[in-house]
């Protein structure tokens, strides 16, 4: 009898105790030294939001699944899939580089991973996000990636977002991205991470492939962002 490997054997447990539908989000998020001060800190009470208002929500808490890749020097994949109810946030710390193009990549490479772990264990899932922060431009090959940004978009396979912080190359992002990249106002990630967490709940209590209209995010209570 072929043995199960750790990781199979946690989602087979996960998935057992826990049959909902799986609303997947991977942030991809740049800890370079250009993110120092007040935008890290911002960034992290911003991830505390996130966590507190999916897990306020219950249904929400159950259906939606968060994971981080970093770029800083180097990419890290610094939280693995898991349900908003476990979801820890990470203290971010900055360094180095903008490796942009590694993390995307790697970010997509983790959204198929889960997808297959979900069709392996018959757990229904919507549409994966993507959600990418800067304030840079990549310092590595970005290119091929837009290509697969652009192909899975096409294919539904996942919903890519860039968001651009003050110093961003919004020209890059244009290139990279389907969606049109958005500014982040100031240093609103408490909206935007609000925004973020009421659109996955949005999510969470729509059918599976059904499509959700989601607030307007350069207007009204959860603004935060100008094209």
């Amino acid at each position: 009898m072929d043995q199960l490997s750790p990781e199979n054997a946690f989602s087979s447990v996960e998935f057992a105790e826990n049959p909902e539908p799986r609303v997947p989000c991977v942030l991809i998020v740049d800890t370079s030294t250009s993110m120092h001060g007040p935008r890290i800190d911002e960034l992290n009470k911003g991830l505390q939001i996130y966590q507190q208002e999916l897990q306020s929500d219950p249904l929400a808490a159950k259906r939606v699944e968060v994971a981080i890749v970093t770029f800083g020097g180097r990419v890290t994949r610094l939280v693995e899939f898991v349900s908003a109810t476990e979801f820890q946030p990470p203290k971010l710390q900055v360094i180095g580089g903008t490796p942009m193009g590694g993390a995307i990549s790697e970010a997509l490479d983790m959204i198929e991973e889960r997808k297959n772990s979900y069709r392996e264990h018959g757990i229904a899932y919507y549409r994966p996000w993507a959600f990418l922060i800067t304030d840079g431009e990549p310092n590595d090959h970005w290119k091929p990636v837009a290509s697969r940004i652009a192909a899975g978009e096409k294919d539904k396979s996942f919903c890519f977002f860039a968001v651009g912080v003050e110093g961003a190359n919004m020209d890059v992002l244009e290139e990279i991205c389907v969606r049109k990249p958005l500014w982040l106002q100031g240093l609103k990630f408490a909206k935007l991470f609000s925004w973020l967490s009421n659109s996955q709940q949005m999510v969470s209590r729509s059918s599976p492939g059904e499509e959700v209209p989601l607030a307007d995010p350069t207007s009204g209570p959860l603004g935060w962002a100008q094209i």
